[in-house]
């Protein structure tokens, strides 16, 4: 699974002014809502369910909230980097700045989890990380993501 065939420049926020968890998660789905056809509040529940079961604050400032949308028709990103870090229950208990969100349709098992590994392996690296956390440029966000991904599949 390619980032490229998840995220666009029109599903990444490059300033995000969240202040809190509920406000990043509500953030991502109002931006996911038109891109998978569903409500935005459905995407909101469908994160905010996930998020009960155990923060996805994965550590070193990332967080990678996710869901299964019944209905929806492929997997879909959405990047955010937040203007400052927040308080999101990370597993290292440090704020984070910087989410990828992903929604995947109900039947996608292997291939939502093959998104998420993907995903996971472009945001361990620190210099895709300070490279993320230097620009709020769109295209640029973009560019690291998939450059990053480029070089790993390599």
């Amino acid at each position: 699974m390619e980032l490229n065939q998840i995220i666009t420049p029109q599903t990444i926020v490059g300033d995000l002014k969240s202040n809190s968890k509920k406000q990043v998660l509500q953030a991502l789905a109002h931006v996911a809502a038109p891109v998978v056809g569903f409500d935005e509040h459905a995407v909101f529940e469908t994160l905010l369910e996930r998020e009960r079961l155990g923060s996805t604050g994965v550590g070193n400032g990332v967080a990678i909230p996710h869901g299964k949308l019944p209905g929806t028709k492929r997997i879909v990103g959405v990047f955010a980097r937040n203007t400052k870090p927040i308080a999101f229950d990370a597993i290292d208990d440090q704020p984070v700045d910087l989410f990828f969100m992903l929604l995947a349709p109900e039947g996608s098992g292997a291939d939502h989890l093959k998104a998420l590994s993907r995903i996971a392996r472009v945001l361990r690296d620190q210099t895709t990380l300070s490279r993320l956390r230097s620009t709020h440029d769109v295209d640029m966000l973009h560019e690291v993501l998939t450059a990053q991904q480029n070089a790993s599949a390599a």
